[in-house]
């Protein structure tokens, strides 16, 4: 089975080969818990996300990724902030891409649909705001959500 890894500033970690801007977004209900799916690459919690396709803007591939790996349809919200950190780089085992981290996380808001999971996602729920740190998540994801949570409004800019 194809994996996903992701490495932070560890001298083993393969070279990047590819940089790919991608979105992720964290999605809230009406009750302000948190949209999460549980990878079926590696096993991690995460918030739903995906790379920017050509032809589309950055808020469709948001709305898009998070319908295809969630089954709820999102209007986006604002801006979390952007993460592009040459220390996190992401190995995936499927064909060799090892890629440097260029992320743009969006908040967006619920608009219709039931948590569906999909071949991305093996396990997708809505989590209490109280209960998100609980989940086991790759340090970056964790990162991305405490900067949300942390509700200062200001975009994180990294």
């Amino acid at each position: 089975m194809a994996r996903r890894i992701d490495f932070y500033d560890d001298p083993d970690a393969p070279k990047p080969n590819s940089l790919v801007p991608s979105v992720n977004v964290i999605v809230t209900n009406e009750a302000g818990d948190v949209l999460m799916i549980r990878r079926t690459d590696n096993d991690n919690w995460a918030v739903p996300g995906g790379a920017i396709d050509l032809g589309e803007s950055i808020p469709q591939a948001a709305v898009r990724e998070t319908l295809e790996e969630t089954g709820i349809l999102c209007e986006i919200t604002g801006l979390v902030g952007t993460y592009s950190d040459p220390r996190h780089v992401i190995l995936y085992t499927s064909n060799g891409e090892a890629r440097q981290e260029f992320s743009l996380v969006l908040t967006g808001r619920a608009v219709s649909g039931e948590p569906t999971p999909s071949s991305e996602s093996r396990e997708v729920r809505w989590v209490s705001r109280d209960q998100v740190a609980g989940l086991t998540m790759d340090r970056s994801m964790r990162m991305r959500i405490e900067h949300y949570l942390a509700g200062t409004g200001l975009p994180h800019i990294g």
